[in-house]
């Protein structure tokens, strides 16, 4: 190559995110600059701030242009190459997924927690797989806050400005070279939104912004920071994902088969999808919708009702009538009914989730619990139906294992089961951690601990520098922590339904654990708290007084701002990740699964991911696996359990070594807790499950329902208004039960007014027995009722080795396309 290629090459690398997780060109960035590279790992950054002599001085280095050469060979290589999607044969060529937040790289802080973290991971290894997603999200000018800690431990938030020029991303352009704007309607007056592509390998994210020197002032700054402002810019903000990013997509000429709705915040594009598919094939509202709606997945990430997004009736006609009037076509009340549990409430608040499920074509939670959590927050939308039969799944998360692991777990990983494990179907990582020795894995985890040591004692001595600590201080934290100890890893945002301080809960007895000389414990503490949780901001004052105050201060760190990067060290270097939060109130959390890849062991409360992953041979858990509320008796209790589990079991394991200086016991939890756990929560086996489960299954539906101008889904549409017109007509009359040769034997008389037999289904149900599904059976339409105007007889046999009155006829509605009950709830019971 010469030397203008290798130029054009090495931004083409710093604008692909790949290196945020793929180390091959590190090496090339901190020959650029060394120290900037440390202090950003920004290659975007890098490229834009050092001279021309020095890029020309780096190029003109025959092993930094062979070091550069190899790197654009094997990133051409890799993109070529086949991948796992491309042996489904599935015929998905986009599957757009929109959030509020991505989490991909301190380079873009555009991410806030859990929610951006889960998108980001998503959408790293989607590259690795090969499916087609592309992302849809918002350029935030200021992003979530920045955390400062002052001299009394009070937080304080900071809002530094991110200059696109030095993020990672590309301005879109138009066939003609202009810069690709897309525009929407906010209360008559037109938006204009900028629009940004970041490259993730193979996997794409568009962002929009509203910076846009043609709009208003008050509008330009809509989309200035993540979760900040009241409902009425929260409204505008997924007004802009949703509508302005929906039209973004086709702008690109990109027609998603799939349309990923990562929380409520982002209902708004499945409306707008309806309304693209109106303009083309001429058919109203309630065929667009019900055409469209099939290629859509919710995924809800919330355990708490309080939790979802609701607008005032009076914001949404603010924002809204127009949009529903002129452009979908249809009343302000019908689309206010479509998030509202009673339609004709007016005074009922319009709720983001319900809107969602009402315009999907399948809804899942994101652990088995927060699944089961789901069921009974969305019953109400579902009245009469069993709660096991709430139409809401679940997907368990999991990370992008390649951005979370240690460079010395990387080696044992590789050694163990090749380079391209995390890019296939994981067959390989089954049992490849079984014969790597002891002392291999205790190696590792020493050298992931020394690492994180000297994280915490860098970071911490400049924090403290930063903020005019005095020399002796700066000294101190410099020398903190002793590489051979105990590591406990807490690191969170701080909110009350976390509980952070329930380890602080006695501090004495904490201070004995940290300090006992004969086996130490150290404790790396993290996490920012919202800036109106006032109750979150002093959880935060007391743990900084705790440790500045005792002797706790040698033992026990509390660092500032927590971010990705941080996260990437603290993940990689602890030995134990500790997480106690109320249940069921952890949807799933991803921080402990972080840990896996590299070895350490989790400590947690029996919610979310950790209730489905928990084994006594993979780590430890606090609780019983049920829920207690705010109950204080069950604080001190669970409090109790942490402590005397640390006491007693956590840190004699660590310390109990055989000759040669190794815990066999703590070695072999990290290898079952490896072994097991770090490819069934990977990110890799979500997005090859969301493929399998629903990106092909919702594709082929929308597909379905849309040919020949949307006909199916017209056909949809009437038969829903034929259930409703009739529905409340439908009658049960006798019910004959009688038992022979060991089966019940249930003929029961059904009156179906005028509506076609085929539009309904007559089952027996009854409810699920040890915890298993429920029984249903179809019940078989016999003889006419005699002088009855359709009416049928209806029988079914079960065994007899349950009672019969445990089983009960009903009539559900059924339709070849439909999903049932989540298009159309409907139900009638016996009795």
């Amino acid at each position: 190559m010469d030397s203008e290629q290798l130029r054009a090459g090495l931004r083409d690398l710093s604008l692909d995110l790949r290196w945020s997780w793929n180390h091959g060109a590190d090496e090339l960035w901190a020959r650029l600059d060394p120290d900037l590279w440390a202090l950003t790992h920004n290659a975007w950054v890098i490229l834009q701030t050092i001279s021309r002599e020095r890029l020309e001085a780096c190029l003109a280095d025959a092993d930094f242009r062979a070091r550069l050469e190899n790197v654009l060979h094997i990133y051409a290589h890799y993109n070529t190459r086949p991948h796992w999607f491309d042996s489904l044969q599935a015929g998905i060529t986009c599957v757009a997924y929109f959030s509020m937040e991505f989490m991909l790289s301190d380079a873009l802080p555009i991410y806030s927690g859990g929610l951006g973290n889960v998108a980001g991971d998503q959408l790293k290894a989607a590259h690795d797989l090969g499916v087609p997603v592309c992302g849809v999200g918002l350029l935030y000018q200021q992003g979530y806050f920045r955390q400062r800690i002052d001299s009394d431990g009070h937080q304080e938030a900071l809002y530094p400005y991110n200059d696109p020029t030095q993020l990672p991303i590309s301005p879109l352009r138009d066939s003609n070279g202009e810069w690709l704007r897309i525009s929407i309607y906010l209360t008559g007056i037109r938006l204009w939104l900028r629009t940004w592509e970041v490259r993730v390998g193979k996997a794409r994210l568009f962002l929009l912004d509203s910076n846009d020197p043609a709009n208003l002032p008050d509008y330009r700054g809509l989309t200035s920071e993540l979760y900040g402002g009241g409902p009425e810019t929260r409204l505008q903000q997924e007004r802009i994902l949703g509508i302005g990013g929906w039209r973004l997509l086709r702008a690109l000429a990109l027609r998603p088969e799939v349309c990923h709705l990562n929380e409520g915040h982002a209902a708004f594009a499945a409306l707008e999808r309806a309304r693209q598919f109106m303009e083309e094939s001429k058919q109203p509202f309630a065929v667009a919708l019900a055409a469209t709606r099939a290629g859509n997945l919710f995924t809800t990430h919330t355990p708490v009702e309080a939790g979802f997004d609701r607008f005032a009736p009076a914001l949404m006609d603010r924002h809204t009538r127009r949009y529903a009037e002129q452009r979908l076509g249809i009343p302000f009340r019908e689309l206010m009914a479509l998030g509202r549990l009673n339609p004709d409430d007016d005074s009922e608040p319009f709720n983001m989730a319900y809107l969602a499920i009402r315009a999907s074509g399948a809804v899942n939670g994101v652990s088995r619990l927060h699944g089961a959590v789901s069921r009974r927050l969305f019953q109400p939308l579902f009245p009469r139906w069993p709660q096991p039969e709430v139409p809401v799944g679940h997907v368990t998360n999991g990370v992008h294992v390649p951005t979370w692991d240690s460079e010395a777990a990387d080696r044992v990983w590789t050694a163990a089961a090749g380079k391209d494990r995390w890019r296939g179907d994981l067959e390989e990582v089954s049992g490849a951690l079984d014969s790597v020795p002891a002392a291999e894995l205790w190696k590792m985890r020493s050298e992931s601990r020394r690492q994180l040591i000297d994280y915490v004692r860098q970071y911490l001595a400049r924090q403290l520098a930063g903020h005019g600590a005095a020399e002796a201080d700066v000294e101190m934290a410099r020398r903190i922590f002793d590489p051979d100890t105990l590591t406990i890893g807490f690191a969170r945002r701080f909110a009350a339904y976390k509980r952070p301080n329930l380890l602080l809960r006695d501090p004495d007895r904490l201070l004995r654990l940290l300090t006992c000389q004969a086996r130490p414990v150290q404790l790396v503490l993290a996490g920012k708290a919202h800036p109106q949780d006032g109750e979150g901001q002093e959880m935060i004052r007391q743990w900084i007084q705790f440790i500045r105050n005792t002797p706790a201060r040698e033992h026990a760190v509390f660092l500032a701002d927590y971010d990705m990067q941080m996260t990437e060290n603290l993940v990689r270097g602890v030995d134990l990740w500790l997480n106690n939060p109320r249940r069921p109130f952890e949807a799933s959390g991803t921080s402990g699964m972080k840990i896996l890849v590299n070895g350490g062991l989790n400590f947690s409360e029996l919610d979310g991911w950790w209730a489905e992953a928990f084994t006594p041979e993979v780590g430890w858990a606090i609780g019983d696996g049920q829920e207690h509320g705010a109950d204080p008796a069950w604080d001190y209790r669970d409090a109790e359990q942490l402590y005397s589990t640390l006491e007693r079991e956590i840190v004699p394991m660590f310390y109990r070594r055989d000759a040669s200086g190794i815990s066999p016991e703590w070695v072999e939890r990290m290898r079952a807790s490896m072994s097991r756990l770090t490819p069934q929560f990977s990110a890799n086996r979500v997005v090859r499950e969301y493929t399998a489960t629903h990106y092909v299954a919702r594709a082929k539906a929308a597909s379905d329902r849309a040919a020949n101008s949307g006909a199916a889904a017209a056909g949809l549409v009437s038969w829903r208004a034929a259930i409703e017109q009739h529905w409340p007509r439908l009658r049960f009359g006798l019910l004959d039960i009688a038992t022979n040769a060991g089966q019940h034997v249930f003929t029961a008389q059904v009156y179906l007014d005028e509506l076609d037999a085929g539009a309904v289904r007559v089952e027996l149900y009854a409810d699920s027995k040890d915890g298993g599904a429920p029984h249903i059976l179809e019940m078989q339409r016999g003889d006419p009722l005699v002088g009855a105007a359709n009416a049928y007889h209806y029988s079914a046999s079960v065994p007899a080795a349950r009672p019969a009155a445990d089983f009960t006829p009903r009539i559900v509605p059924d339709h070849r396309l439909a999903e049932v009950p989540l298009e159309c709830s409907r139900i009638l019971w016996y009795r």
